[in-house]
């Protein structure tokens, strides 16, 4: 089978203004190491790779990988993967929802045409910051320390330490340190005001393979994880909306809906940028991990 590779802009709200994925198809026969190598070629926050599903309620698996490594789950992938699996002629065996398998398991996706939803997984970690690790989000995101009102563990496969501030101004005037560890995820968010453009605003910060502290465009798996703990909660009810990327040139929307069955769900416009790209000059033989 040819190896070859669909662009996606991932939470768009517009012409090129979400999280770009790179996804996939056909690799198979590539190692971890191959996968990651190609990964970091290409330079995006994640690239995924579409494989047969090794669980018979699935109707694929995915791996998720970053500069850094690979991820048992991430947001904006698990989107843009569900959104190209079916644009390749995948067929779900229960209309209107694929069921993706990945590191954590089988994550629930919703497909309405180029709208998709996935279902939050539970927070494996979920409780307040120590002041160790408080004071080292503040110092590593530059907030200022007056407009922060909780510091807290949402971890849902990433290890992301959340930061809620007291407005979305807050937010957005933050300063982070251009360096932070490998494996360091740290993420802020602040209500706007009534009428403003958008319900919350959210910023995510992931260390790479050189310890570089880059944000994210648009983050799934962040706004994952603060949906549920402001569901949970009570600062949130039914369903809001997150706009994310402002500082880094891109306009994402999030869709954060809690279900009468208490799930809770998160959902964008996915955006085929190129389709079916082949792999050609990509020897996979040879390659190896550049890290």
């Amino acid at each position: 089978m040819t190896m070859t590779c669909d662009l996606i802009d991932v939470f768009c709200d517009g012409p090129l203004s979400g999280n770009p994925l790179a996804v996939v198809h056909g690799g198979d026969g590539l190692s971890s190491e191959q996968m990651l190598a190609l990964t970091q070629w290409l330079g995006f926050s994640e690239t995924t790779f579409l494989l047969p599903p090794q669980d018979d309620r699935a109707d694929y698996r995915v791996r998720i990988f970053y500069p850094g490594g690979e991820l048992p789950f991430a947001g904006h992938p698990t989107l843009g993967s569900a959104f190209a699996w079916v644009a390749s002629g995948g067929v779900a065996a229960n209309k209107g929802t694929v069921i993706q398998e990945c590191g954590i398991g089988l994550v629930e996706v919703r497909v309405d045409g180029g709208n998709l939803a996935f279902k939050a997984p539970d927070l494996l970690k979920h409780e307040p910051l120590s002041d160790e690790e408080r004071a080292n989000a503040i110092r590593l995101t530059g907030i200022d320390e007056s407009a922060l009102v909780e510091a807290v563990h949402v971890v849902n496969g990433p290890q992301w330490q959340l930061l809620r501030l007291r407005s979305a101004d807050d937010v957005l005037r933050a300063e982070a340190a251009p360096k932070a560890p490998l494996g360091t995820d740290i993420g802020l968010a602040g209500p706007h005001a009534d009428g403003g453009p958008r319900d919350w605003e959210l910023r995510a910060f992931f260390a790479d393979t050189y310890e570089r502290f880059v944000e994210d465009p648009v983050t799934g798996s962040f706004n994952a994880g603060v949906a549920v703990h402001l569901f949970e909660k009570g600062l949130a009810e039914g369903a809001y909306t997150a706009g994310q990327g402002q500082k880094v040139g891109a306009n994402g929307l999030v869709n954060c809906e809690r279900d009468e069955s208490g799930a809770v769900w998160i959902g964008g416009a996915c955006r085929m940028i190129t389709k079916g790209g082949a792999l050609s000059a990509f020897d996979h033989t040879t390659y190896v991990n550049r890290a």
